[in-house]
């Protein structure tokens, strides 16, 4: 299952620096997870302490589309 980032990010940046596939994406307000390179391995979902990811069975179908939008016109988070 692909990680979803929603409104609770608040770009820590801490999810990005354990990402192994450089999924994640940021704006000038949160990240973001570009489900073309997400490898479903999940080590974002705990790690995120704001509770702002989870997988695609369970975030709101609008945060779904949204990363699945944004991602691929933002630039790779700097960490």
């Amino acid at each position: 299952m692909i990680a979803v980032v929603n409104d609770k990010c608040i770009k820590c940046l801490e999810c990005a620096s354990m990402c192994p596939a450089g999924a994640f994406r940021e704006d000038e307000k949160m990240v973001v997870i570009d489900p073309d390179l997400c490898i479903m391995c999940g080590v974002c979902i705990p790690d995120c302490q704001q509770g702002a990811i989870t997988t695609d069975k369970d975030a709101e179908e609008k945060w779904i589309k949204y990363n699945s939008q944004i991602a691929p016109i933002l630039p790779p988070c700097e960490i």
